[in-house]
């Protein structure tokens, strides 16, 4: 089974901060850690929070989803892990011109565009709607309430509806008031 410590050191290693080309390694599944990304956006191992930011940061660059749900990927392994809802939180953004950017809780940052939409969706694990945001891959993150509130004041209303509509990246998003109430 992996060790937590183990493949910890195996990625500082890597060096770098970016995501890692985990869409490019194909290793034997080696069965699951116990390790949980919970719905808040907290990650647990062995039912210990892990505290440290950076050892977050460098285990979501190597988070994938797969078919089968989320893993953990290296070269030479792939472990499943629970993610409760989605593994990442939208914790706020700039508009730089006339582009939304959003920084996530582990430290990454997305240009609302077609590649990374947002869009309204009902999450049965927070039991809401909420804005979620395409990451990377299949990796999403749920927009935190106090960056959804202070967006949603930016935002301009459809004339045909209170829909409120973002612009970014030469595209419009429509996040439709009824999922939102």
């Amino acid at each position: 089974m992996t060790d937590l410590f183990q493949l910890a050191n195996q990625l500082s290693e890597a060096g770098g901060d970016a995501p890692l080309p985990v869409d490019q390694w194909h290793p034997s599944h080696c069965g699951s850690m116990d390790m949980v990304i919970r719905a808040d956006g907290t990650w647990w191992h062995e039912g210990v929070r892990i505290t440290r930011a950076p050892l977050v940061r460098l285990f979501s660059r190597i988070l994938r989803k797969d078919d089968d749900g989320y893993v953990l990927v290296t070269p030479a392994e792939k472990v499943s892990i629970i993610v409760e809802d989605v593994p990442f939180l939208a914790v706020d953004f700039d508009i730089i011109g006339t582009d939304w950017h959003f920084r996530t809780n582990v430290g990454d940052i997305v240009r609302i565009d077609d590649t990374h939409p947002i869009e309204m969706r009902r999450s049965e694990t927070i039991d809401q709607y909420a804005p979620y945001i395409r990451v990377r891959g299949g990796l999403d993150a749920r927009l935190e309430r106090s960056a959804y509130y202070r967006m949603a004041a930016q935002l301009e209303t459809s004339d045909a509806s209170d829909d409120l509509l973002l612009y970014s990246g030469g595209a419009v998003f429509t996040l439709q008031a009824e999922a939102a109430s």
